[in-house]
């Protein structure tokens, strides 16, 4: 893209709301290739209102909005928004990630980075819609370009020559924040255009798309082509408890946690109905489906397609895997619009009827290319100096948790252990379900949301320090919090967050609540 002209404005430390906003509203006339401004407006009310996002926020800074579309191909209509604090702005740009099919731009994550003093960008990713609809990519293959990798690209080269007119000199450090499918976009990034972002926060990453929604198509024949083999929600307790029962002590504190899901070996025969078919037991069928479930789908070879679901948080498993009745699932609804919209183009497609490996050939082959972010080699990310912090929830009912596990270790394979030690880490958290929530500590930094204990904003603080200070914080804390009295929220307990493959474990004295009677110990 041209360089864009400079100069227009300088903020001054006293600045005068009438001259901000005249001089925010002169940026709407900046040419950019391919590129229409839309809105270029000051907000200083301290609330903003977005009636169509269904969006209303408040105790915001002075800052300028801009809004925009960008138009890389004939069929393409990319949203994005840029937030360009008016004081105290702290030298640095943060992108925004999306989820599910996108659709939507994030304005209470840019909203949060905002108030600490973050200039702020986001997009819809090439369209709106809610988050499991695809129906914008039928007969759209520029617009699946687009969603898959190409809008986050473009919105954050555009941030950049918006921010650079509007202070007259570039970001200091520019970081990136995303969750599940926004985690696959930081992937996306670090792998393909590794000059974006120096410092990338990428969550619970949907970064083999294929994959994944080719096992959740596996699910759906498990848990639906047999309906003795369904399990209803009313049973996930049951197995909740009993997975517990095995593996919840394995850190050493008997606390609803499994500290590592993965060396657990709970084998839910021992649920077998003894007396007919009850809330607390399984059929044979159903222990059959809940086995396969774990294990994770495999083809007609048996090579496994994607990671199977872990144990200790079953009842995480209602919304995304069992729904309330068969097919009602989120992960149905994502699974059917895929193979409907994104790779047959029949919007009567059955997966219920088609074979697992006619699924997964057909998905590697239509979107494998603009989807997938599995690419092991970050040599070129690592070589400008960038850092990447992996995190994953261990009881994601989602994205299977060993997904995340599994590309790292690729990443080790592909770049020796060393060289992955001094640009990128991973930290697998016990307890949480799709991004934040469930039995664990979920609090820990991610989309500007503060921790109880250590630095305040935990694992984005500590990529934070590795960019800037050339070292990530070794006491990384996470903390689980409740509603108290009067709503105000109040902490539970707090665990130390280890960077994989070390795990959490009580030192057997002390208050279990509290992280300081854990240690990060090798597995």
């Amino acid at each position: 893209m041209p360089r864009i002209r400079r100069g227009l404005v300088l903020l001054l430390a006293g600045f005068s709301p009438l001259l901000f906003a005249a001089d925010c509203a002169s940026l709407k006339n900046v040419q950019l290739t391919g590129t229409h401004i839309t809105l270029a407006e000051a907000v200083t009310s301290g609330t903003l209102d977005i009636p169509d996002a269904g969006v209303s926020l408040a105790s915001l800074p002075a800052f300028f909005r801009i809004a925009g579309e960008l138009h890389p191909t004939s069929d393409s209509d990319i949203q994005f928004e840029v937030w360009l604090p008016a004081q105290g702005w702290n030298g640095r740009v943060l992108g925004t990630g999306n989820g599910g099919f996108a659709g939507a731009i994030y304005y209470p994550q840019m909203a949060a980075y905002l108030q600490r003093g973050f200039a702020v960008s986001g997009t819809d990713a090439g369209h709106e819609a809610e988050n499991t609809d695809a129906t914008f990519a039928w007969g759209h293959p520029e617009k699946v370009k687009d969603f898959g990798w190409r809008a986050l690209h473009l919105t954050a080269e555009t941030t950049k020559q918006i921010l650079n007119t509007y202070y007259g000199k570039p970001a200091d450090k520019s970081y990136y924040d995303g969750c599940s499918d926004g985690g696959r976009e930081g992937l996306m990034e670090a792998q393909r255009f590794p000059g974006d972002y120096g410092g990338i926060l990428a969550g619970a990453p949907a970064n083999s798309w294929t994959a994944l929604l080719t096992d959740g198509a596996g699910v759906m024949q498990v848990l639906m082509n047999d309906p003795k083999a369904y399990i209803p929600d009313g049973k996930l307790a049951a197995m909740q408890r009993a997975s517990l029962a095995a593996c919840d002590a394995l850190d050493g504190a008997k606390d609803g946690v499994i500290g590592d899901p993965a060396k657990c070996q709970f084998d839910p025969q021992v649920l077998l109905c003894k007396n007919g078919d009850a809330a607390d037991c399984l059929t044979q069928p159903q222990i059959d489906a809940a086995k396969a479930l774990y294990a994770g789908i495999k083809d007609s070879h048996g090579q496994l397609i994607f990671p199977g679901f872990t144990m200790g948080d079953e009842t995480g498993w209602k919304e995304w895997v069992v729904g309330e009745d068969p097919g009602a699932s989120i992960s149905s609804q994502f699974v059917q619009n895929y193979f409907r919209y994104m790779v047959t183009g029949d919007p009567k497609a059955n997966v219920l009827a088609t074979s697992v490996d006619e699924l997964w050939q057909q998905s590697k082959e239509k979107q494998a290319a603009d989807l997938d972010a599995t690419n092991p080699d970050l040599s070129a990310f690592a070589a400008r100096g960038g850092k990447l912090i992996l995190y994953h929830g261990w009881n994601d009912p989602a994205i299977a948790p060993e997904n995340t596990v599994n590309y790292f270790g690729t990443v080790q394979k592909q770049m020796g252990d060393d060289k992955v030690a001094s640009f990128a880490r991973l930290y697998m958290i016990p307890g949480m379900e799709h991004c934040t929530g469930g039995p664990g500590a979920t609090a820990f930094g991610p989309f500007g949301a503060p921790t109880a204990k250590g630095s305040k904003y935990g694992l984005f603080d500590s990529l934070q320090n590795w960019v800037e200070r050339g070292s990530p914080d070794e006491n990384v804390i996470a903390t689980k919090y409740s509603a108290g009295k009067n709503g105000a929220m109040q902490v539970d307990f707090t665990r130390p967050l280890c960077a994989w493959p070390k795990v959490a474990h009580y030192s057997g004295s002390g208050d279990a609540n509290d992280a300081a009677n854990f240690a990060c110990v090798a597995p």
